[in-house]
């Protein structure tokens, strides 16, 4: 059926410019090879729930290394992952124990709100310890690539934006579902049997449950690409945690070096967290961008976001150039995101896209 909703999907098997930027995703996507976060159970870490975090950081900047060269001895066959022996503590396991002592003080965004949230305390995001789920489904409305993808969408976000298209979502309007890491797991193993190419972690924005995630995954049983579907206003260490663990960042940059990022989405220092992440992105896995063209907005933040794309990860990043841009929410309190774009603001994106360099970029 969804071959008939997006032929676009089907033809993204033979795009070579796709392929070129996302070819171990497609590779994953077919079962030719393992995902990340398979390989990552399957390499060593001696590490006790006694060390220091600043040991278990150290062991974890080691074994980063390590897992990349397995990658690529698995990858080219030199290793076979069906002779891999599981260990009695694996780098998935380092990372779990790093994001949970993070929570005791948490930063897992860029906002470093430092609440303790195992002791019920609630940061700008509202999240707590147990991952709360709006809904889990299919998605047909994603990049041709990831359709159809295995959406899965939790509540919270780290970020305001007042023109938020999901905000019932990422400001606790709905009551949501709490799941615990098992349950989420056989959620995603359903989800792939039922032909899904991946499973998507959106919201709202993953961020804030990365120690959940990364859980729920030590305990899926399947092959299936992770998508890391985020606003980028994460902290360093969450970037770090996501190295040998997303297989696609699927990234939103939403705005240029001024105050635009403060003033609608209450998201100060963006720029600066959101070029960090895109460059460990870039390094760490395969990166789609998706840059939401705003109404007025585009010499100070459209323009300079493909300009700097091209420049510092190359012109054939998979760009998304978005116009699904409409008011939602509190978009009133902007007054030019009131309307809708006009026609030329869509070919100006465009013109702009072109300008920079960027040779794989869909709208």
């Amino acid at each position: 059926m969804w071959r008939l909703l997006r032929p676009d999907a089907e033809a993204v098997l033979h795009d070579k410019k796709a392929r070129k930027s996302l070819g171990r995703y497609f590779d994953v996507m077919q079962n030719a090879k393992p995902a990340k976060f398979q390989l990552a159970k399957k390499l060593p870490a001696e590490f006790s729930e006694t060390d220091s975090t600043e040991k278990l950081w150290k062991l974890h900047d080691e074994l980063t290394g390590a897992y990349y060269e397995l990658e690529k001895q698995v990858d080219s066959r030199l290793k076979l992952f069906s002779e891999l022996e599981t260990p009695r503590k694996s780098f998935l396991d380092l990372k779990i124990e790093i994001a949970r002592r993070i929570m005791e003080n948490c930063h897992l965004c860029a906002r470093r709100c430092g609440v303790n949230r195992w002791k019920g305390e609630l940061g700008f995001c509202g999240c707590g310890v147990q991952i709360t789920v709006s809904s889990f489904f299919a998605h047909m409305g994603e990049e041709p690539e990831l359709v159809p993808s295995g959406t899965i969408f939790t509540l919270g976000c780290t970020m305001r934006c007042l023109h938020c298209q999901n905000w019932t979502i990422s400001q606790w309007m709905e009551a949501g579902e709490l799941y615990t890491p098992k349950q989420l797991a056989r959620v995603i193993e359903r989800l792939r049997s039922e032909g899904c190419r991946n499973v998507n972690l959106v919201g709202g924005e993953p961020t804030p449950w990365l120690q959940q995630w990364l859980e729920t995954f030590s305990h899926v049983n399947v092959n299936v690409p992770v998508v890391w579907n985020s606003n980028s206003y994460y902290s360093e260490e969450t970037a770090k945690l996501l190295a040998g663990f997303a297989d696609v960042y699927l990234l939103d940059f939403k705005y240029g070096k001024g105050t635009c990022a403060e003033r609608i989405s209450a998201a100060p220092k963006y720029w600066e967290n959101c070029t960090r992440n895109h460059l460990y992105a870039g390094k760490h896995g395969e990166l789609i961008i998706r840059v939401l063209v705003l109404p007025e907005h585009l010499e100070c933040c459209t323009k300079p976001i493909l300009k700097w794309i091209a420049k510092n990860l190359g012109e054939n990043t998979r760009t998304n150039v978005m116009f699904q841009y409409r008011p939602e929410w509190r978009a009133h309190e902007i007054p030019e995101l009131r309307r809708r774009l006009t026609q030329s603001e869509m070919e100006k994106a465009v013109e702009y896209a072109r300008r920079a360099g960027l040779k794989n970029f869909i709208t």
